[in-house]
C-alpha cells in the first residue's frame, strides 16, 4: 500500500481507538490491531502515541475550523451566517467519527501540543466571526473578540449537549434554536458609523 494510503488507514483506525477508548487508555497494539498492521508498520509512520493523537487533533482542528470559514463565508445576511455557523458547530459534533471529542473533550488537555490545538480552534473561529463583528458593528476589536468568543463557546457546548441529551431534538431544529438566541442577542449591537 502506498506510503499516503497507509497513514490515512492508520489516522482512521486510530480515530476508531481514540474516540472508543480516550488517549490515556488506547493502545499502540490496539491501534496496529484495528488497523490489520504490525506495530513496527505503525511506528514508521508514527514514533509515539502521542504523534498520532497530534496528527488527529490537527485534522480535526481544520476541520472544524474550516467549517466555520465556510458558514461565515457563505452568504452576506449576518442573520444566516449565524444559523449556517450554528450548523457547523452541530454538525460536526454529530459527525459518525467521532472526531469532535478529540477537540471537545480531550483526556490529554494537560499537555501543552494538545491543550494548544484545542485553543487553536475556538481563537481561530472568533478570529473570523470577530471580524464580521467589527466590520458590521463598529464595535472595538476587543470588544467583538470578547461576542465572538461567546458565541463559539455557545455554539460548541450546546451542540456537545445536544448529543448526549437532547430530549429527542432534532439536529435541524437544535442548531436553529441556539442560532434564534445567538441572533437575538448579536443582532442587538448597531453600526457604529
Amino acid at each position: 500500500m502506498p506510503r499516503r494510503e497507509r497513514r490515512a488507514q492508520l489516522l482512521e483506525s486510530a480515530l476508531e481507538v481514540f474516540v472508543a477508548q480516550g488517549f490515556h487508555a488506547a493502545a499502540m497494539d490496539d491501534i496496529a490491531e484495528r488497523a490489520g498492521v504490525s506495530k513496527p508498520v505503525l511506528y514508521q509512520h508514527f514514533p509515539g502515541k502521542l504523534d498520532l493523537y497530534l496528527a488527529l487533533l490537527d485534522a480535526s482542528c481544520d476541520q472544524i475550523i474550516d467549517n466555520c470559514r465556510v458558514a461565515l463565508a457563505s452568504t452576506a445576511d449576518n442573520k444566516m451566517r449565524v444559523a449556517a455557523t450554528m450548523d457547523a458547530f452541530f454538525e460536526y459534533v454529530a459527525g459518525d467519527t467521532g472526531a469532535f471529542r478529540l477537540v471537545f473533550e480531550s483526556d490529554l488537555t494537560n499537555e501543552p501540543a494538545v491543550r494548544e490545538q484545542v485553543e487553536r480552534v475556538t481563537s481561530e473561529c472568533a478570529d473570523m466571526i470577530a471580524h464580521v463583528i467589527h466590520d458590521d458593528t463598529g464595535l472595538p476589536d476587543e470588544a467583538s473578540r470578547l461576542l465572538a468568543v461567546s458565541l463559539v463557546g455557545m455554539a460548541q457546548v450546546s451542540a456537545r449537549f445536544w448529543l448526549t441529551d437532547a430530549g429527542g431534538i432534532r439536529k435541524s431544529d437544535a442548531a436553529a434554536l441556539v442560532a434564534g438566541l445567538a441572533w437575538r442577542g448579536i443582532r442587538g449591537y448597531p453600526l457604529d458609523h
